[in-house]
């Protein structure tokens, strides 16, 4: 069970470079976590973007998330171009072993509620895990829609039936590069507890320019019951790499490098998956961080929360 992974795309050489590789990697799905065309209000850009994804996004699910790329300043439906053009939770419903049927490019979200009225975050099921994709432009109080939502999704996982629980979103909750430092700060600290408790196994973002892997961490500090995070910026855009990195490197860093690329995710059994960040670099895909996601063991994380509302 495969996934590529990217973030803050964009449209330019280097994006290029980055879905020609998605293309070689041939992963069944792609996990994008926001900044998808850079339109930035300019709608004629959607329609070169699409032309650039088409060869692959035409094949395979690519399940996106929102970034601040996405908002259109001053209009009342801020993401209007987005949702109006990525359904999120419209398709079929994909359920664990299953395969996408030919032609197919959404899943159906695994809301329980099928009411909610946004499509800015919301849940898929894929194979023997189930991906979260939170809002970080969405309101994420514990008094919000999101909040409550998240608390009810994960509660309502069967680890019987999806063992691994992922998280995508856009602005990173841990980042030790100075670019965008501090801007998912409010987020973490609304939401990270629940994700702990919860036992959330990696969660992914973009925004900075870059790519960093952090080790499993909680509040800043490191933790083998924390989920390991895990920055993919680094897609391509148009606005250039992320730098300087703070120096020293904090001990929750393991590895920091400002380079385009893209990732994979092999989940392997019930108790392993497997990482690799891929460079581009000279019009080759080059491995440049690899890491094995291991479970820790169950009478080593007892000290989870109650998440129910």
């Amino acid at each position: 069970m495969n996934y590529s992974l990217i973030g803050d795309l964009g449209q330019t050489a280097n994006s290029l470079d980055t879905v020609h590789h998605l293309i070689a990697s041939a992963d069944p799905v792609i996990v994008h976590v926001g900044d998808l065309s850079y339109a930035d209000g300019y709608q004629p850009r959607w329609d070169t973007y699409a032309n650039m994804v088409q060869p692959l996004a035409s094949l395979v699910p690519w399940m996106t998330v929102e970034g601040n790329h996405e908002i259109e300043a001053g209009l009342s439906v801020p993401f209007l171009a987005y949702t109006t053009r990525y359904h999120m939770t419209a398709g079929e419903t994909m359920t664990p072993g299953e395969t996408m049927p030919p032609g197919k490019t959404t899943l159906t979200s695994t809301d329980p509620n099928p009411s909610k009225p946004s499509s800015l975050y919301y849940s898929f099921v894929h194979g023997a895990a189930t991906w979260l994709m939170l809002g970080s432009y969405v309101d994420y109080a514990s008094s919000s829609n999101q909040y409550k939502w998240l608390q009810q999704q994960l509660a309502a996982i069967d680890r019987s039936v999806t063992p691994w629980v992922f998280v995508g979103l856009h602005a990173p909750w841990y980042n030790s590069n100075h670019v965008h430092q501090g801007e998912g700060e409010g987020m973490r600290k609304s939401m990270e507890s629940l994700l702990y408790g919860a036992g959330v196994d990696a969660v992914f973002s973009g925004h900075v320019h870059a790519y960093e892997r952090c080790e499993r961490v909680y509040n800043f500090k490191v933790n083998q019951c924390g989920p390991t995070y895990i920055n993919i910026g680094d897609g391509g855009n148009r606005e250039g790499l992320a730098e300087p990195w703070m120096k020293p490197q904090p001990d929750w860093s393991a590895f920091r490098e400002s380079s385009y690329g893209h990732g994979t995710l092999s989940v392997v059994n019930t108790t392993h998956a497997h990482w690799s960040w891929y460079r581009n670099q000279d019009q080759d895909t080059k491995v440049s961080d690899a890491v094995w996601i291991v479970k820790p063991s169950p009478s080593a994380c007892s000290n989870t929360i109650d998440i129910v509302a």
